[in-house]
């Protein structure tokens, strides 16, 4: 099905910023705001985000206007790359706006390599990550952990990992969050939930999941490089994954459960992939302290991942330059609670990011001191064997996008068209004839992800930049990818 919607709906707000007016559809509260360059315009409306978008305008309680990124494409319920903000405490909360894979992210870690002196190395590389992280759909990881040891892991997040020997007590501080939602309640979640995630941690999982080493190609802004710790030439890895199946039976649960109470509460929607709940009901704080159950898996998750991956690396490179420092770790699929100037005062709302980014400017007290005067960093990551992007965040997305910025390249085309377009093989060897080394758990895996299934990550990194949200730091080239 393709957007009803035509160009002339749409009105041009400022360079890099389009408009849907709350006056184009009766049932709407706000308006809706797309940031993105007229081409990637054309884009969107090849598929239903931008209807999608103007559902979520219909929300109970939702602020200012539903807003959607460059990278935006057709989702469950809202557009993956959507954000919103609801009323707080008695706007709604809405899984379809975080997505079954809740608290999906991004870590990077900067290590003490040079690309040119590690080259040699790589490929002995990949396959020492792609035989220590568990990849694939359904794989299990190194811990089976019982009921007990999960709630305290739920309720502590990263630090249960490093208290259990999985990382380094300086980790978390460069995690969002510290890499712990606080209130996380194990009773809220379901006993499947458990059963589902107690073996995936320190797991990649399938899909658009991946490690990867990358180094860096260009800096574009010195003084922030040098205060996030980049230099041209550094080899870095991005590990991107998220709460498995443990969080995908937590929106499951609660997406069921929502739908039979939605009437309870007067909420007529124009698509029921959008079933909410207030905040403040029964079931939306049990849906809340279930999601932030499964944030902190998540967070745990790249904590275990990284233990995993410092250990390949100790493996081919020894004690030499061996340390993998966290440069910092993202949330993408997520709700907050957050405090944001609205119409000139300081307001409670309930942010939601799907596919989004928080992109938090300078001065922001949650963020490391080394950070700080510089801004929250970023992370975008392109597509298998294209660039991705460090960036800073910026006080204009603060003014502008509840402080939130795009998550990557965004999809262009479905799986299934790709895997239809694309034989692995051929692309494996057309990726390591340019010096990048795939391994992946089926060859479907590499197939779906190919470049072309994805947005110019250049353009996408342009858009948001020159709307203001975040600014351009670094460029990384890849050099090994492990696929799910």
């Amino acid at each position: 099905m393709t957007n009803i919607m035509d160009k002339k709906d749409l009105t041009k707000i400022e360079p890099y910023l389009w408009e849907i007016s709350k006056d184009f559809r009766a049932d709407m509260r706000v308006p809706a705001w797309i940031y993105a360059t007229e081409s990637m315009l054309d884009e969107m409306m090849s598929d239903r985000s931008l209807d999608q978008l103007v559902n979520v305008s219909t929300l109970p309680g939702i602020r200012v206007a539903a807003q959607v990124m460059p990278d935006a494409h057709e989702g469950y319920g809202f557009p993956i790359g959507g954000v919103c903000a609801t009323r707080w405490p008695d706007g709604i909360i809405s899984p379809g706006g975080i997505g079954y894979d809740i608290n999906c992210g991004v870590r990077l870690l900067r290590s003490g390599l040079d690309y040119e002196d590690a080259r040699p190395h790589l490929r002995r590389l990949a396959g020492a990550l792609y035989e220590q992280v568990p990849t694939g759909t359904g794989k299990s990881g190194p811990l089976k952990i019982g009921k007990n040891e999960m709630d305290r892991m739920m309720k502590e997040g990263a630090a249960w990992a490093i208290r259990n020997g999985y990382g380094e007590e300086r980790d978390v501080k460069f995690i969002e969050s510290k890499g712990c939602l606080e209130d996380a309640d194990p009773e809220a979640v379901s006993g499947r939930a458990v059963q589902r995630g107690n073996d995936q941690l320190g797991t990649l999982g399938g899909g658009n999941h991946f490690l990867e080493v990358d180094y860096v190609d260009e800096l574009f802004d010195e003084e922030v490089a040098e205060a996030y710790g980049l230099k041209v030439g550094q080899l870095v890895v991005m590990i991107h994954t998220g709460s498995r199946g443990f969080g995908h039976q937590i929106a499951t649960d609660y997406l069921r459960t929502f739908m039979q109470v939605m009437a309870d509460y007067d909420i007529v929607l124009p698509d029921k992939e959008l079933t909410c709940a207030p905040l403040n009901s029964q079931e939306g704080k049990a849906y809340y302290r279930a999601m932030k159950a499964a944030a902190n898996f998540a967070f745990t998750n790249r904590q275990v991942i990284t233990w995993e991956v410092r250990k390949a690396w100790r493996k081919i490179f020894g004690g030499q330059n061996e340390s993998l420092d966290v440069l910092y770790d993202v949330a993408h699929n997520i709700a907050k609670v957050e405090e944001h100037k609205l119409e000139g005062k300081q307001e409670k709302v309930v942010v939601h990011r799907k596919g989004a980014t928080r992109s938090f400017g300078p001065g922001y007290a949650e963020l490391p001191g080394e950070y700080r005067e510089v801004g929250q960093p970023v992370l975008i990551p392109g597509s298998m064997g294209t660039a991705s992007y460090v960036l800073a965040g910026q006080n204009r997305s603060m003014e502008l996008s509840f402080g939130s910025c795009c998550h990557g390249a965004g999809r262009r085309m479905s799986r299934r068209q790709a895997k239809k377009k694309v034989e692995a093989g051929e692309l494996t060897r057309a990726l390591e004839h340019e010096g990048i080394f795939v391994r992946a758990a089926t060859s479907g895996g590499i197939a779906e992800e190919a470049p072309l299934a994805y947005k110019d990550v250049n353009e996408v990194v342009t858009a948001v930049e020159l709307a203001g949200l975040a600014q351009r730091v670094a460029r990384l080239r890849p050099v090994v990818v492990i696929k799910g």
